[in-house]
């Protein structure tokens, strides 16, 4: 029997993980305009698995994923990826958490209030706080490579430096063009593009999703006092900040910004550096002493903030798998799953809807 030829478009975390799947029962082709893999989102993660983050309708993923992030198999890697740290939801007005709580009260997802003045000192004000126990750091560049590593085990060929510049669909089979000049033939077209989602999904004539990136900064500052390693994740639960520990006293800060923006190789901009610093002092007494790093990424949303996996409602043979917002890395392994159920191999996860997800939803 003739195996399929799957040409899956970007090899970051979605694009690697679902090759990975595919690898044992298809012919697949990972394709990556840049010369490493992961160069733009996944490698610019702020590395937390959170139950919370993205929201009720994310967390049945995130969820799924937990157990093979915590032990995945031996043959997948020889120790687990995530660094159980906990996650401390901060708001001033309490009506903020009550919302937040009552969102999550049927997911199962352990979360309690908590006085964050015994967890934080320094808290400038009177904040209210709660407690999600199960946040974990994660090793986002030992995961990535992990699925590399899979997918290159399975036969999976990589191509890198081979931006898609061209397609034609002709008697059911694909025909792509790249940068490199190469021809690439597939029967089936995995759009994991991540912030060049939409702009692929016209070269190969399907309809844009409205997937849009935008702008998120992250600073590794020195404060002082030095921060405590065994401090949590803390988020402003208004979207104001987070941040979180690293060695040495060092934190982790953004100002959870989201600024519009167009795909390409982004840079963080000093307005938004100085609005982390203003607003985490604004809410600790600790001083930034120096700003040691500073990185951003972009974060690609469709326009209800869900992630877009399947079959184009219009165009044969090409799958979606985009619009993964930030939470694209901890969500991996289910997200990779459901794809890969949804292209005929394996089974979708437990516990998560597939039909939530579907690109069909948005172009009814």
């Amino acid at each position: 029997m003739t195996r399929r030829r799957a040409a899956i478009i970007g090899a970051g975390m979605g694009g690697a993980s679902l090759a990975a799947e595919l690898a044992a029962t298809d012919e697949v082709i990972l394709i990556e305009a840049e010369s490493q893999p992961g160069f733009h989102a996944t490698g610019r993660s702020a590395a937390f698995w959170s139950e919370t983050y993205g929201g009720p309708l994310v967390q049945p993923l995130t969820t799924a994923s937990g157990p093979f992030l915590h032990a995945p198999p031996p043959e997948f890697a020889p120790r687990g990826f995530l660094r159980t740290r906990g996650e401390l939801l901060l708001a001033r007005d309490p009506s903020v958490l009550a919302a937040m709580a009552a969102e999550f009260a049927a997911t199962g997802v352990p979360i309690a209030w908590r006085d964050p003045h015994g967890v934080i000192d320094g808290l400038r004000g009177q904040w209210h706080a709660l407690w999600s126990p199960g946040c974990a750091d994660i090793d986002v560049g030992a995961l990535h490579a992990a699925y590399l590593a899979k997918a290159r085990r399975g036969g999976v060929e990589l191509r890198c430096d081979a931006r898609v510049t061209g397609a034609q669909r002709t008697d059911g089979r694909w025909m792509l063009k790249t940068a490199a000049g190469d021809i690439i033939a597939a029967d089936v077209v995995v759009n994991a593009a991540g912030a060049w989602a939409d702009d692929v999904a016209v070269l190969l004539g399907a309809a844009p999703q409205g997937i849009r990136p935008y702008r998120r900064t992250v600073v590794q500052v020195r404060v002082d006092p030095p921060a405590p390693a065994d401090l949590p994740l803390v988020m402003d639960a208004a979207g104001g900040f987070y941040f979180k520990p690293e060695p040495g006293g060092r934190l982790w800060l953004t100002p959870h910004d989201e600024t519009p923006d167009r795909p390409h190789d982004v840079a963080p901009e000093e307005i938004d550096v100085a609005l982390a610093i203003d607003r985490f002092e604004a809410a600790v007494d600790w001083r930034v002493e120096a700003v040691e790093r500073r990185w951003a990424g972009l974060r690609s949303f469709a326009p209800d903030r869900l992630p877009v996996y399947g079959f184009d409602a219009a165009v044969p043979g090409f799958f979606w798998c985009a619009g993964q917002g930030g939470f694209g890395i901890q969500t991996a392994p289910a997200a990779a799953q459901l794809c890969a159920a949804l292209l005929g191999v394996g089974k979708v996860p437990q516990g998560v809807d597939a039909t939530a997800y579907s690109p069909h939803r948005l172009s009814e």
